[in-house]
């Protein structure tokens, strides 16, 4: 890092420092108002079901809410930045990765991971969704290539993947996983597993199924989009190592999704995920407070609903152009490349022959 991106970087973090601080009374509040309605909209659904599934099916939306509200809280604590008391952010952390899913120190140590090196085309693999770019996806085995193009494909990542991750893969440790955190995924499978065997035992399979189903599929989806784009927009930021800058990850490669003021409530404020990754002390509370008070944060690449879903085209990371290209374009270029390959060739074959 040069001198003066350790000065914009310093500079920076002073200017969101007074955010950092937590408040007690304001992360007690949060789980009040996140983990209370949640379990009274579920209630909702369930006994819904005599009425109508459609409004069920409403009900368990707004419990996906409270669901992704909750998860916002984990993700605080694994950043030590919801209570000032480590011990405090392990206990709640642990809890609110119990009811969304999430095992606390596996995400917990994986997301660290993210943070490192996001936006860092030589730091990918962990944490993050995975992004080819074309000069790889070129070289890749056409087995390979198979592999990413249903991967990247819209129905998998957020038709399959919130059962694939949230239910399936988070169920396990990853390999050379320290004991703690070992342990912490046991402790959260077996708490999932007496929580829902207890709901079952109270209201039946098919009732429990019908209600926890979307909701699961719900939360998961919204999860795995909040994430899908607020790194891959138009206009974000990815380099190697020896181009990256963390001032230029969080501000250029983390984007501002501005919604409207009660999705922003429901996500915990995590649409300013710029001022997140500069500072990821600072709890959800205060995200607002130090986006509105620093100027240089206001000029993030800010995406709205609309435009955000522009992002379902994008398919590999094209390092030549700093921008996403779908795979239509990156084989319309290939043609194009290969034409103009062949052309040269037979411009120097003409010559060799005139010769």
């Amino acid at each position: 890092m040069t001198t003066k991106q350790t000065s914009q970087l310093s500079s920076l973090k002073k200017s969101v420092a007074p955010y950092e601080k937590n408040n007690r009374n304001a992360s007690i509040r949060q789980l009040i108002n996140s983990l209370g309605p949640l379990v009274l909209s579920w209630s909702a659904a369930y006994f819904s079901l005599s009425v109508s599934y459609w409004l069920t099916l409403v009900f368990a939306v707004i419990t996906a809410g409270f669901v992704i509200r909750t998860f916002i809280i984990c993700h605080d604590c694994c950043h030590g930045s919801f209570f000032k008391s480590r011990k405090a952010n392990d206990i709640v952390g642990t809890i609110t990765g119990i009811v969304s899913l999430v095992p606390y120190r596996q995400w917990k140590h994986s997301h660290s991971i993210h943070h490192a090196g996001s936006s860092n085309l030589d730091k990918r693999g962990i944490g993050d969704i995975w992004i080819m770019t074309v000069e790889e996806y070129e070289a890749a085995s056409a087995w390979k290539r198979l592999y990413y193009r249903i991967y990247r494909n819209p129905l998998v990542i957020f038709g399959i993947g919130p059962i694939a991750v949230f239910v399936i893969q988070y169920r396990f440790n990853a390999k050379g996983a320290r004991r703690k955190e070992r342990m912490n995924t046991y402790i959260t499978n077996l708490s999932i597993a007496a929580l829902y065997g207890g709901m079952i035992w109270l209201i039946g399979w098919q009732a429990f199924l019908l209600v926890h189903l979307p909701i699961v599929f719900i939360s998961g989806f919204l999860g795995i989009w909040l994430f899908y784009v607020q790194h891959q927009f138009e206009d974000t930021f990815f380099e190697k190592e020896d181009e990256w800058s963390y001032v230029k990850a969080a501000v250029e490669g983390s984007s501002y999704y501005k919604l409207p003021k009660l999705l922003q409530w429901f996500t915990g404020n995590i649409g300013f995920h710029h001022v997140h990754h500069l500072s990821p002390k600072v709890p959800n509370y205060n995200l607002e407070k130090a986006h509105n008070a620093t100027p240089p944060l206001q000029q993030a690449t800010t995406i709205t609903i609309g435009t955000s879903l522009k992002a379902i085209r994008f398919r590999l990371w094209d390092e030549e152009s700093k921008q996403f290209i779908s795979f239509k374009q990156n084989k319309a270029r290939m043609r194009e490349l290969k034409s103009a390959a062949e052309e040269l060739l037979k411009v120097r074959t003409r010559r060799l022959q005139g010769e």
